[in-house]
């Protein structure tokens, strides 16, 4: 132990980083020192603590490098030092994944985790288990399964944890390790006894029953480990969540809120809380369980009370109301982070008249608190601004403060995007927000926030009551700012020229100086936007300066599909996709969020996915995925085969793709495929099964199908049957007991092939519909008209707009989707495009009467048949 202790020069030379400026190449040469005879411990610890100090800062070995470094370090086995020895076994384990023939030391590790020395057995245990594969499983289970019911806790919660990271080598381990975990369990030591219901419920978890049967057991005992009782208390909810009438399990979590260890009465009451149980009574228990954590002395407590209760007060702020003295107490608190849970926790349950004086309170010390609680902040913010719209003056000057200050861009993000969330759902904050956005633009140090603020001035700026206050602000981003945020001004500018004709001549004139701009996209769309807007008397000229988004990826695939045909037809640019727009939620917890990263659109992953089985790529080639469906279940939940299915549409194909999954442990599926009956008109292509299906891996098998030349037909109901040839197996091994099996079939539920699944919505906020309405007309588009009484179910006019929606799949224009509360008359309006690339508008009128819900409904199209295949399946 001598090696812990530091020189009196050491202490007196202060802090610091010792391994500041460290080489790779330079710190490899040195571990030839581990070849010495003997061996220095203090040198050779000293070394290998560079070497794993330079791993775990990112720095890449090469596998050469990786493995002279690892047979070096094995030489070091001849000591017997403490340290060095266990440095010895974290090089190891990261040098593993690297280095080549690491599997030479499992006779070593073997060794020392059958050894006499405790200090060397958990470690090496550890260290054997990382370079384990399937092939050394059974040479090593023996003695883990030995170590699993060791006398040492150090030995026995090492093996435990190593068995369940064996899983990933072999998915049945924690399965026939079961028995020693279940010895383990009765431990008196706190971590063995949880590490080992780790292992009991990996081992379980794909057996619901099993799960059940464990926890009832567990239940009627008293776990003496407070984490085993807490992860008890977890399986118990995810039961729960299964099954709401499971008492037993509810009346034991209750009584986990008596515990004597806070750490599982907290967990009884965070799991309460966020059961879904919203009665008074269930409540009430827990809530006063953390009323009463929130005048605790330990700084830990009070944070997760006031955690849980922030949480709580998005979906039961009345509820929290009862905590408002206690939450009141904590705004002082030291702990800034606990004052700023409290305070957006009050903001949520409290009144109208106590806003002013809350704000004035976060105002004292937000800037003292960090980046991460200061989006707590914003986001308490934006559910004010929600509930009390009439305090929208005083929330965002509050929030334009909080832009002036320093901070990162998801902060500043955070901010923006509340300021933009309440002018949505505001509108007398409209000029207010833009005017805030507009000021902060001027210092904005984030390009993408930068672009991103002037895109909103071009959509919202032009509908102001001064349209030309805002061109100022716009143009100095043109004469001050990078590249891509003048690229972003100049489109701006181009959007107030097009919406609004008195500015349309100045400006011109400030695009025609962007013309001569250094940058290429500059130049490029200031020449775009001026030969457009001189063309002042084209009805198309909105659409023009403000396309529909599009997906890049999908685009870039079917101009290469393009390329690649006779070229004979123009491109058509309404078979891409448009781009998806992920919309974030209204009320979000920050402490939870996950941050999202840049990902493709639903149909450019699953166009992805089928463009690589060769079977489909005739029809993957020729045309992009138009659209894919939801999931549609085929059979019931608890069946003994799950299967579900998505459609995915083209211009002239359907694929089919079914979704399998084998819930029965003691049966082995092959040639697994679903076979239709096509329908009239339909051509089934061909299909494609799935070959193996063991339990609980799921597998794939496609259809595809030729949709009819009458368009009237594309609409039907297909029959489903699963079929395969099965084979009874091993439950333990999976293994089939006999080499021929048998053919069977199981019957599944109809399939739907709906008018949504063959259009996409199109329309949105860019789209003018009257513009593209009278262009429709003027364009020689067919047009039909009917009036329909809807059926019984819809009783309103905003069940009508949804239900509409999702029948017909078009996308809603200029918000017509929101009913203003309290009328009796509505105008829907919508647009997309049928597969093909047939552009489709159509204009519902909606009138309530008794409960009676008619609609008048006008569809125009360049198709007469989309145009009567929609008005037939509404009637």
């Amino acid at each position: 132990m001598n090696a812990f202790k530091r020189d009196k020069k050491e202490e007196e030379d202060g802090g610091g980083n010792p391994f500041q400026n460290m080489e790779k190449t330079t710190v490899l040469q040195e571990a030839r020192t581990f070849n010495d005879t003997p061996v220095n411990p203090r040198k050779c610890a000293h070394i290998l603590t560079k070497i794993l100090y330079l791993i775990n800062q990112g720095e890449q070995l090469g596998t050469t490098e990786a493995t002279e470094a690892f047979f070096a370090m094995t030489k070091l086995f001849q000591s017997r030092d403490v340290v060095l020895r266990r440095l010895v076994y974290l090089g190891i384990k990261e040098l593993s994944s690297v280095a080549e023939d690491v599997i030479i030391v499992t006779s070593s590790l073997t060794k020392d985790m059958t050894g006499k020395e405790d200090l060397y057995r958990a470690a090496a245990i550890r260290a054997l288990c990382t370079i384990t594969d399937g092939g050394m499983l059974a040479a090593i289970e023996r003695y883990m399964k030995q170590a699993i019911v060791d006398k040492s806790p150090a030995v026995s919660s090492a093996a435990l944890v190593s068995s369940l990271h064996l899983t990933s080598v072999s998915g049945d381990v924690a399965r026939r390790w079961a028995n020693e975990a279940q010895e383990a369990l009765n431990s008196d030591n706190v971590m063995v006894q949880y590490h080992a219901l780790g292992v009991l419920y990996q081992a379980r978890k794909s057996d619901k029953h099993a799960v059940t049967k464990l926890v009832s057991k567990l239940t009627r005992t008293s776990l003496k480990s407070p984490y085993a009782a807490c992860m008890l208390i977890r399986m118990a909810c995810k039961l729960l969540d299964e099954d709401e009438g499971a008492g037993e399990l509810y009346e034991f979590v209750e009584s986990c809120l008596r515990h004597k260890s806070e750490m599982v009465v907290y967990e009884a009451a965070h799991a309460l809380v966020n059961l879904g149980r919203s009665g008074s009574r269930e409540l009430a228990s827990p809530i006063s369980v953390l009323q009463l954590f929130c005048g605790s002395p330990k700084p830990a407590l009070r944070f997760a009370a006031v955690r849980t209760l922030n949480k709580m007060a998005m979906s039961h702020p009345a509820a929290v109301t009862a905590c408002n003295l206690d939450l009141e107490n904590l705004i002082t608190d030291s702990n800034r982070s606990i004052a700023t849970l409290a305070i957006t926790t009050l903001l949520k349950t409290g009144a109208e008249s106590s806003v002013d004086r809350l704000m004035k309170q976060i105002a004292t010390f937000v800037s003292e608190i960090s980046d991460e609680f200061k989006v707590v902040v914003v986001q308490a913010i934006r559910a004010l601004c929600q509930k009390f719209p009439r305090k929208h003056a005083v929330l965002m000057n509050f929030l334009s403060a909080m832009l002036r200050d320093e901070g990162g861009l998801e902060y500043k993000a955070a901010i923006a995007d509340t300021i933009i969330a309440v002018m949505e759902g505001n509108t007398e904050a409209k000029e207010a927000g833009l005017a805030h956005l507009c000021e902060f633009i001027e210092d904005c140090e984030h390009t993408s926030l930068a672009v991103r603020i002037l895109h909103l001035l071009g959509q919202e700026g032009p509908t102001s009551k001064q349209p030309s206050r805002y061109i100022r602000f716009i143009y100095n981003r043109v004469i001050l700012e990078s590249a891509s945020v003048r690229a972003a001004a100049v489109t701006a500018l181009a959007h107030f020229a097009a919406s609004c004709p008195p500015l349309l001549p100045n400006v011109l004139v400030l695009l025609s100086r962007c013309q001569l701009d250094s940058d290429d996209e500059v130049r490029d769309r200031a020449a775009y936007y001026c030969a457009i807007l001189q063309q002042q008397n084209d009805p198309t000229l909105l659409p023009l300066i403000q396309p529909p988004l599009l997906s890049i990826p999908s685009l870039e695939g079917a101009l290469r599909n393009y390329i690649r045909s006779s070229m004979d037809q123009p491109f058509d640019i309404s078979q891409v996709p448009p781009a998806q727009t992920v919309e974030e939620p209204t009320q979000t917890e920050i402490l939870s969020n996950i941050k999202q990263q840049p990902r493709l659109t639903r149909e450019e992953s699953f166009m992805e996915k089928l463009s690589q089985i060769p079977q489909l790529a005739t029809v993957t080639r020729d045309c992009p995925l138009f659209k894919s469906s939801a999931v549609c279940e085929l059979t019931e939940s608890e069946t003994e085969y799950n299967v579900k299915c998505v459609k995915h549409s083209f211009a002239n194909h359907l694929i089919l793709q079914f979704d399998c999954l084998n819930t029965l442990t003691d049966q082995l599926l092959e040639d697994v495929r679903v076979t239709v009956e096509p329908p009239e008109g339909y051509t089934l292509i061909g299909e494609i099964p799935c070959p193996r299906l063991a339990y609980n891996e799921p597998g794939t098998t496609y259809i595809v199908l030729e949709y009819p030349k009458d368009i009237q037909a594309s609409v039907a109901t297909i029959p489903t049957t699963l079929r395969f040839t099965a084979r009874d197996c091993d439950p333990a091994t999976g293994i089939p007991d006999a080499e021929q099996g048998y053919d069977d079939e199981y019957m599944l539920e109809d399939l739907e092939v709906t008018l949504a699944d063959q259009m996409r919505g199109s329309a949105g906020r860019g789209l003018d519909f009257s513009a593209a309405w009278d262009a429709a007309a003027a364009r020689g588009f067919s047009e039909l008209e009917e009036t329909f009484a809807l059926g019984a179910s819809v009783t309103t006019l905003e069940a009508a707009v949804r239900s509409l929606i999702g029948f017909l799949g078009l996308g809603a224009a200029e918000l017509s989707d929101r009913v203003p509360s309290g009328t009796v008359g509505h105008t829907l309006l919508l647009g997309g495009v049928f597969r093909g690339g047939k552009q489709v508008l159509a204009r519902a009128r909606l009138a309530l009467a008794d409960e009676q819900v008619t609609m008048q409904l006008s569809v125009r199209s360049p198709d007469p048949d989309v145009a009567e295949l929609i008005t037939s399946s509404v009637g």
